[in-house]
């Protein structure tokens, strides 16, 4: 009996503990990051006078330190794998992250804190890049101080069989906002802020929507019989005393409701940083503040509400005079490498997509509710956004280019390539009606910018330059200009089997694309670039059920896949070209549902299941399976994510396409590749992995989930909902006591070797820099730039 108490007394015990500990957790997550770093930071501008950078030697006891070959030694598993922070990496990368990028010293790093002034101050219709002295123009809104207001149609040019031109999403019958192209009910109606949006304004009969007739007579009718919009009462359609238009609903973010009725807050990139209002995608930054997020400060900030990835500063001032009317000041920050410089580029590559979009969920991973509370997207795309506030946001980031090692070039094509037939200044006219050739001709112009406005491109011909391509087929489609730079896609198509465009979308088809503007690059260079994961919504619910951690015996399905399957089924895509035709092999051999003409896979048995039709419970049936199909959709799909979230050990069939991480992760040590043609043979296969190697799989794919979830951007999310309505949500509670590399982390990870170990940076003559690292982690630089 005294045993027993004993045992219960410290189950109890421990339950307590382990809150305790999940409560420490939050605290810190939520808390820490809002208190100040240093007293010297927050305290009044320094005028001391300190050794440049590039004069400060390493203080720290690495920097002279020879590292044997085998004082660090890594433990390498039978697929030789290097395992550095639960991740089986390839060998050369791993060996050279476990000796050298844990032991990064912080080094002096120069910002440059500017303070030029723009043309009439952008006239009250934009943001002034001090850096440059250049406006970023509002929406609508162009010249060297957004003096000039520009007029961006609705519709298309009018015609007899068209009165309102051809179709656009943007197509209005009512009241134009020519500074974004966006409908509303206008002057003269009772809610003149009301959205018209698309078929809203025009005759429906039926399902078909005729866009040559308006029916301005329905929707700004007075007859509470009759179904208007523009004067509706919503109070009065809650109590049956009104009729309202079906086709009409709140479409535009920064509102909600059934009629637009509640304003809510707008989706902008890191919510203005706190230092400015957020204007449907724009920021609208506070005096003293610019970029697109307005983390930015200039020499009128105070530096006391600096970013964190400026702190701790020691600022000096030119000559110690504080009322002079400086151009920039120099700030000397402690910082590790890589460095990160992120261009500011002119607002119609990024936050121009935002603020003019017609469907508020497009290309963004969050909205906002009538509660002002944070709602996910299930947006794939959303890893764009997740990654570019991320780097906003990041210790690494740096002002200074001349201190850079990379380069980040912030396009936002998904955004642009969902808009593409949003308005008329958004056509595919002059691109063969080719949203690929559209979005190759935005990077080509961003590239133009630099070359014109920067002279960072020139000294590695663009190497050291990051872009995302985050669209179905990656950089398929990049201008050639741009081929050197590192490339970020979700979709690894080496080239090697399918060397054309293998979407079934025409409009993104490629192959077309003059190859004076293309070249002849592939799609994706492992030796350059970068697989990163698609954008997958947070789900509490998920995190708490850990179906990832469901051990070998919990796992009762030996192969599972649910998705679109094709033609012969119900509903599925109709193209032969869907899926490189691989899901529709798949199917024909183990499909474990009838297809159109009620026929089974040839070989479906009990335990492999391959279904189209939704499951209503994916994600524990993903926990409850071995392997996971990872196979091509229209492009990429987010199968390589679904199944390592859930613990399942993927299984790749896609010939010459990598997945994420794929040339710097070992794939062997936690996934399975299966060739295209061995598709029959595939249960076969996997009924020959011995249990030994199923449990090391299986362990591995568990220890890396993280790596393939963007938790630095959620919770960068969750302490802005914090601070600014102290609420948390279940979403950030779960997150936050997520432990491990996350995607940023990763890709800090590989940028960090690249820098010590591309061959092409040896070749560089750049001003000497202090890396925080000994010698033998900078084996590949020359002379000139070891410390």
């Amino acid at each position: 009996m005294s045993s027993l108490q004993n045992f219960k007394y410290s189950w109890q015990l421990t339950i307590v503990i382990l809150i305790l500990v999940a409560f420490i957790s939050v605290v810190h997550v939520f808390f820490v990051p809002l208190i100040p770093t240093s007293l010297e930071f927050t305290g009044s501008r320094q005028t001391e006078s300190l050794a440049d950078a590039s004069s400060v030697k390493n203080g720290s006891s690495t920097g002279d330190k020879n590292i044997e070959q085998d004082q660090y030694p890594q433990s390498s598993d039978s697929y030789g794998a290097i395992l550095y922070r639960d991740a089986p990496w390839k060998a050369d990368m791993g060996k050279w992250l476990s000796r050298c990028h844990d032991i990064a010293a912080l080094v002096y790093i120069n910002e440059t804190i500017s303070g030029k002034n723009c043309k009439d101050g952008c006239s009250g219709h934009g943001i002034c890049n001090v850096e440059l002295g250049e406006c970023r123009c509002f929406h609508g809104y162009a010249g060297e101080g957004c003096s000039e207001k520009l007029n961006i149609e609705c519709n298309t040019l009018a015609s007899p069989e068209a009165p309102f031109g051809y179709w656009m999403v943007s197509i209005c019958s009512a009241y134009c906002d020519t500074t974004r192209a966006m409908c509303f009910c206008g002057e003269g109606s009772k809610y003149p802020d009301r959205p018209v949006a698309e078929s809203c304004g025009f005759q429906v009969n039926g399902q078909v929507v005729n866009w040559s007739i308006a029916d301005s007579e329905i929707i700004y009718t007075n007859d509470i019989s009759k179904p208007g919009w523009c004067n509706v009462n919503p109070q009065e359609v809650k109590e049956g005393k009104a009729l309202y238009k079906h086709e009409c609903d709140c479409k535009y973010d920064c509102q909600w409701g059934q009629f637009c009725e509640i304003p809510t807050e707008c989706s902008c990139i890191n919510q203005c940083s706190g230092n400015g209002c957020c204007h449907g995608g724009f920021c609208q930054c506070k005096d003293g503040w610019y970029g697109v997020d307005c983390s930015i400060p200039s020499i009128s900030s105070p530096l006391k509400e600096w970013p964190q990835w400026l702190r701790s500063a020691t600022v000096h001032l030119p000559d110690g005079r504080l009322g002079d009317d400086y151009h920039s000041i120099r700030a000397v920050v402690k910082k590790k490498r890589p460095l990160i410089y992120i261009y500011d580029l002119p607002p119609e590559f990024n936050i121009h997509l935002l603020e003019g979009r017609h469907f508020r969920f497009q290309c963004v991973n969050r909205i906002y509710d009538d509660r002002n509370k944070s709602l996910w997207t299930d947006q794939l795309y959303g890893s764009q956004m997740a990654l570019y506030e991320s780097l906003l946001a990041s210790p690494y980031r740096t002002l200074n280019g001349e201190e850079a090692d990379y380069f980040y070039v912030p396009v936002l094509d998904a955004c642009l390539i969902t808009r593409a037939d949003d308005a008329p200044h958004l056509s595919m006219k002059n691109h063969m009606g080719l949203r690929s050739y559209l979005t190759l001709d935005f990077y080509k112009k961003a590239y133009d910018h630099i070359m014109e406005h920067y002279t960072y491109w020139n000294r590695s011909s663009g190497h050291d330059h990051i872009w995302f391509f985050a669209w179905d087929e990656g950089a398929c489609y990049a201008p050639k200009e741009i081929w050197n730079s590192m490339m970020l896609v979700h979709w690894g198509n080496t080239n090697s089997k399918h060397n054309h465009s293998t979407t079934a979308y025409l409009a993104d088809n490629w192959d077309h694309i003059p190859i004076e503007r293309r070249g002849r690059h592939p799609c994706f260079d492992p030796e350059k670039d970068l697989v990163l994961p698609a954008w997958k919504r947070p789900d509490p619910y998920n995190v708490k059920a850990r179906f990832w951690a469901r051990s070998r015996r919990e796992r009762f399905t030996l192969f599972y896949f649910n998705g679109n399957l094709g033609a012969s089924f119900k509903n599925n895509r109709p193209e032969p070209t869907y899926s490189l035709g691989i899901r529709q092999k798949l199917a024909a051999e183990f499909a474990s549902e009838p297809n159109k003409e009620g026929k089974f896979g040839r070989q479906s048995t009990k335990d492999v299941i391959v279904v189209s039709q939704k499951s209503p419970n994916y994600y524990s049936e993903l926990g409850s399976s071995l392997f996971c199909g990872v196979f091509p959709g229209d492009g990429w799909s987010g199968r390589m994510e679904d199944s390592v979230l859930q613990g399942c050990i993927p299984v790749i069939i896609q010939d010459g396409i990598q997945v994420a991480y794929e040339n710097v992760l070992n794939y062997d040590s936690f996934a399975v590749r299966i060739a295209e043609d061995d598709i029959p043979h595939l249960v076969q296969i996997l009924r020959g992995i011995n249990e030994t190697e199923l449990e090391f799989k299986l362990a591995n794919v568990q220890k890396l989930r993280q790596r393939f979830i963007y938790r630095d951007s959620v919770m960068l999310e969750a302490r802005r909902q914090n601070k600014s309505h102290g609420h948390v949500d279940d979403w950030a509670l779960q997150y936050s006591l997520l432990t491990g590399d996350d995607v940023l982390s990763t890709f800090i990870q590989v940028l960090h070797y690249k820098l010590h170990n591309d061959p092409w940076r040896s070749k560089l003559s750049v001003t000497k820099k202090e890396f925080g690292l000994p010698p033998l982690c900078q084996k590949n630089r020359n002379t000139g730039s070891s410390n």
